[in-house]
């Protein structure tokens, strides 16, 4: 049977994959209602384990480093108790696999090398060049919902991955540009790169390691 993490997790897990992330951000991607999200978020400041930050006129929160290592203890605890690890390593080596392709479409979408300049950016003048990409996004993204089903059953926080991935794609095929590696809006890129994080922090594996993925 599928674990579902407690509330305590779901939350301060959010604010870590996502960087930063106001409440109505946190309870929209935890399934939390966000009466709880607000009372969870203050109480985890006075644990020193995020903060919050205002600034231009919005506001959410980030996690500290004491935050960091608490998630870190909660993750390792879930995955002893459940018994999860195998099928999120797994999940981790195919995710590798499927990583440099998303990164190489994400860069294509972004620049249409020409004689003259090899990082000219794409002006999406290309029909065919624009239709290869988010073809590959395409194949990615059902390769995405097979790799999310085999996290999502042992852990059900790791599900949505693959549907929130899609919704960006079907954007971006309606003509909302942005919504391939756009920043501000949950495109292709910043979804995938919530995925990443969310498998190197589970299993315990920093950044800049031989073990992460490019």
């Amino acid at each position: 049977m599928a674990h579902t993490s407690s509330p305590n997790l779901l939350v301060l897990h959010a604010v870590r994959v996502t960087g930063f992330a106001d409440d109505a951000a946190v309870s929209r991607r935890t399934g939390i209602d966000q009466d709880t999200v607000g009372e969870l978020l203050p109480d985890f400041e006075a644990y020193g384990w995020v903060t919050h930050t205002a600034f231009a006129g919005t506001g959410g929160w980030s996690l500290t480093e004491r935050g960091r290592a608490e998630d870190t203890r909660q993750l390792a605890r879930e995955l002893e108790e459940t018994g999860a690890r195998p099928a999120v390593e797994q999940a981790h080596q195919a995710f590798e696999i499927l990583n440099g392709r998303l990164v190489r479409a994400c860069t294509d979408w972004q620049l249409r090398p020409t004689e003259d300049d090899r990082l000219a950016t794409n002006d999406h003048g290309d029909p065919a060049w624009d239709a290869r990409v988010l073809g590959e996004l395409t194949s990615l993204s059902e390769e995405l919902a097979v790799l999310v089903r085999g996290l999502a059953d042992p852990l059900t926080r790791f599900g949505g991955y693959d549907e929130r991935f899609a919704t960006a794609l079907a954007r971006a095929r309606a003509g909302e540009d942005r919504w391939v590696a756009g920043v501000g809006v949950p495109s292709c890129h910043a979804v995938w790169m919530e995925l990443h994080e969310d498998l190197l922090s589970t299993l315990g594996i920093p950044r800049g390691t031989t073990q992460e993925s490019p």
